[in-house]
């Protein structure tokens, strides 16, 4: 609509950076107040915000900055939903199962990212973007609708009765968490390639290539086709004493499997280019599967259970603090070279996340850090 990629990167990065921020309280909230009323918060208000943008847009008076700001507003609920659920499943589930389960949680995704892109970009081409967003906002709606009713699990709390207390502890019981540290660093550094993909790729397949939106979604499609099969396949697997292994050589195995887009732009032909981004995308969703099961795992094993609603939502927020950057700054260099954006934050972003994971998050399966201690 804007024709401009470095605004589609502010407009990512407005609809994730702002909830980053206020993720700490976000945490004390889902400890003290119930987790599924505040996803079910969180769900509404998307609705609201996508509803919002579509009707606009149909009247046709949606300027920038009123686009920015609708993302920025709904971007403060974001943390609540993301890390209500996920922290739920060490409360629920026993630690045997915790595999299967981020398997099955990692899969949630991984099943959205091969129905959704197609669906989307089929409705943007054919009845445009505001119903696209409609038809999000319509899905945001269903998902609150399916959480009324569901009772929420007691769990065991570690609190001092003030949320802006709580808050400040749950940051300095995620700091001092010496795991929970280095995955920050570490997700964070890989987030800045994934939230440059999102940008890039797309100007990519549209720009570079000359084809529609539908191939868009085909192609990050792609990565959900391998990923659901690699995350049932390693959320078989205990993963005691492996997470180390299953979280870094997957990582480094991403730095040459982005370059692939360098060499997808270079071919004289778009078809055989296009084949080159799925085939990258394909080897991508492989490689996630044995990362998530191994990330969420290992944060559950190593948080102290009365902490998991704060310390989850700061390292989760740590963790995505790349993706936002890498969209802003994707998009920006993307406008003068697409082959500089991929380089600096694709490659460059999967070697430091490689490294920040291999030297900064501990091998050895610890217990969690006490909730004393933190306090």
């Amino acid at each position: 609509r804007y024709g401009s990629a470095p605004f589609a990167g502010l407009v990512t990065a407005a609809s994730v950076f702002p909830g980053l921020l206020i993720s700490p309280i976000a945490g004390a909230l889902l400890d003290r107040h119930g987790r599924l009323r505040l996803v079910m918060l969180d769900y509404f208000v998307a609705m609201a915000a996508m509803a919002l943008i579509a009707f606009l847009a149909v009247i046709d008076v949606l300027p920038g900055p009123l686009l920015v700001l609708i993302a920025v507003v709904s971007s403060l609920t974001s943390i609540l939903s993301h890390v209500g659920l996920r922290s739920l499943f060490p409360i629920m589930v026993p630690e045997t199962l915790w595999e299967r389960v981020n398997a099955v949680d990692s899969n949630g995704y991984v099943l959205a990212s091969i129905v959704g892109p197609p669906i989307a970009a089929a409705l943007v081409g054919l009845f445009g973007g505001p119903i696209a967003l409609l038809a999000i906002g319509v899905a945001f709606g269903i998902a609150a609708a399916a959480l009324i009713g569901v009772p929420d699990p007691a769990g065991r709390i570690a609190t001092t009765g003030r949320v802006l207390a709580d808050a400040w502890a749950g940051m300095r019981y995620t700091w001092r968490n010496p795991t929970l540290r280095g995955l920050g660093f570490s997700i964070t550094f890989g987030n800045l390639a994934h939230g440059m993909v999102t940008i890039v790729l797309p100007v990519i397949i549209l720009e570079r290539f000359g084809l529609g939106p539908a191939v868009v979604g085909l192609v990050f499609a792609a990565s959900g086709i391998t990923g659901v099969i690699s995350s049932f396949a390693f959320g078989r697997m205990d993963t005691r004493g492996r997470e180390w292994a299953l979280l870094v050589w997957p990582m480094v195995a991403l730095v040459p499997t982005i370059a692939i887009l360098l060499v997808a732009l270079a071919q004289a032909s778009v078809w055989v280019g296009l084949g080159l981004l799925v085939v990258e995308m394909l080897i991508v969703g492989l490689l996630i599967g044995p990362m998530d099961i191994a990330l969420f795992t290992v944060r559950q094993r190593r948080t102290d259970p009365a902490w998991t609603g704060r310390a989850f939502s700061v390292s989760m927020a740590f963790n995505y603090l790349g993706v936002p950057f890498g969209a802003a700054l994707g998009g920006l260099l993307a406008d003068g070279s697409i082959e500089l954006a991929i380089v600096i934050l694709g490659i460059g972003g999967a070697t430091a996340s490689a490294l920040a994971a291999a030297f900064l998050v501990p091998r050895e399966h610890t217990a969690a850090v006490p909730a004393t201690a933190r306090n």
